[in-house]
């Protein structure tokens, strides 16, 4: 019994088993309690009675005969009576023995047995046709008994390799959907993430079991290949700045170049450096932010946004502020870098003489939201994702590495928030970020965000 398939199959063979040893069991009971009085109350209504022959034997009687018995006669029954009762009398019964009723024969009524008086005795035959009825009815019982038992025992027998069989095929098709899920893990690697159950079954336990093993595959492929885009377009801004530097360095420095090129190459060098110094630490902070919270505490996140606001260079654009009052629970650097990140992004892509608004609410929201160029609902989702940005890079001074909200959409999952992104429409057009903080008693769910 070293699987599911045998283990199960031992179950149901003994539950089927028991189950029908137990009915054999209550037929043989039940049919043994009524069958003594079932055959003895036939038995008294055919069976002769014996009667005492007179002494002596009857002259002319055939040798070996039976004394005053007609040959093929009953034995003790006078012709033309009635077996086991004298002419002309009424039948008794033994004590405590039903009458059997009236009765019809060949050409003859019977008379009703009737009870014999409570003191009355028996006469000698009448002894003796009890004792015979009873031995009879005995014999017969017994006989009855064995036979059913025996039969019993054998269908017993029979329905014990019917069970196993049953139970063995019906363990298989229990244990089928299993199989399936378990066939399909072993299949599964990297490069086939796709496989799905897909489990045709009536809906039931094994049915759901397959369907979340199908989400389960779908959300591990939707980060195998979040992960994948992250580790390319990671090694692709970071080779970036080091071509920059190396040609910077071979092309710009060869020769004997003039102090006024060597201050420009110099200062190129120190503008790429920095440009990697800041994607490696938003590589960090990223790493970190999906870690989860180390250390939380209340945060007056309007105070916050404040702050964040006046820290952030405007350029012209026209700030709208609505900050009531909101405090939160949560680690105060990483809610800072998240405000920051939303200004910087709102900032750099407004437009000349945008607006930028920020507003905070009692009931745990946060919005920023800036005018800009009209971007299409369906690209909004790939903007949270690391190293998207809705045009190609140009590789300026001041381009971000595509990081941002990112950051952002880490940070609000790990303080368990909901991030809410929509396009704005035309023609002011620009991106409206909805960050919903759980407040006191709410039923969010960590870990959750919403495009």
């Amino acid at each position: 019994m070293r699987t599911e398939r045998g283990r199960l199959t031992a179950l149901y063979g003994l539950l089927l088993l028991l189950a029908g040893g137990g009915l054999v069991a209550l037929v043989y009971v039940l049919v043994g309690q009524g069958l003594y009085a079932s055959v003895s109350g036939a038995v008294r209504t055919v069976s002769p009675a014996y009667v005492l022959p007179s002494p002596g034997t009857s002259p002319g009687a055939t040798p070996g005969a039976t004394p005053g018995v007609t040959p093929g006669a009953t034995p003790g029954v006078t012709p033309g009576a009635t077996p086991g009762v004298t002419p002309g009398a009424t039948p008794f019964l033994p004590p405590g023995t039903a009458s059997p009723g009236p009765r019809a024969d060949v050409g003859r009524s019977w008379e009703p047995a009737r009870r014999r008086p409570s003191g009355e005795p028996l006469t000698p035959e009448e002894l003796k046709g009890y004792a015979f009825t009873q031995n009879l009815s005995d014999a017969v019982t017994d006989a009855t008994r064995h036979r059913l038992l025996m039969y019993s025992l054998l269908a017993l027998a029979v329905f014990a390799v019917l069970s196993i069989w049953l139970a063995w095929w019906m363990a298989g098709r229990v244990l089928r959907p299993v199989g399936v899920i378990t066939e399909t893990a072993r299949r599964l690697s990297g490069e086939n993430l796709d496989e799905r159950i897909s489990l045709d079954a009536p809906p039931g336990e094994l049915k759901e079991l397959a369907d979340t093993f199908d989400a389960m595959l779908g959300r591990m492929e939707h980060l195998v290949s979040a992960q994948r885009r992250f580790a390319a377009n990671a090694a692709h801004e970071l080779r970036t700045p080091l071509a920059v530097q190396r040609a910077a360095a071979e092309i710009g420095l060869a020769g004997d170049p003039s102090p006024e090129k060597v201050a420009r190459i110099r200062a190129k060098l120190i503008g790429v450096a920095d440009s990697s110094e800041h994607l490696i630490e938003s590589l960090l902070l990223l790493a970190v932010s999906e870690q989860g919270l180390e250390a939380t505490g209340p945060v007056d996140l309007a105070a916050l946004a404040a702050a964040e606001l006046a820290a952030c260079p405007q350029q012209g654009l026209t700030v709208v502020r609505t900050l009531a009052p909101l405090t939160v629970t949560g680690d105060r650097v990483l809610l800072g870098h998240l405000l920051r990140n939303l200004l910087i992004n709102a900032v750099r892509h407004n437009r000349d003489g945008g607006r930028l608004t920020v507003a905070t609410s009692a009931e745990g929201e946060l919005t920023v939201s800036n005018t800009g160029p009209v971007i299409d609902p369906a690209d909004v989702p790939g903007l949270l994702e690391p190293f998207r940005r809705r045009a190609e890079r140009q590789h300026t001074a001041g381009e971000g590495a595509g990081l941002g909200l990112s950051i952002v959409a880490s940070i609000v999952r790990a303080h368990g928030a909901e991030l809410v992104a929509e396009a704005n429409p035309g023609p002011d057009g620009g991106l409206t970020v909805r960050v919903r903080f759980p407040v006191s008693g709410g039923t969010r769910t960590p870990q959750a965000h919403r495009l």
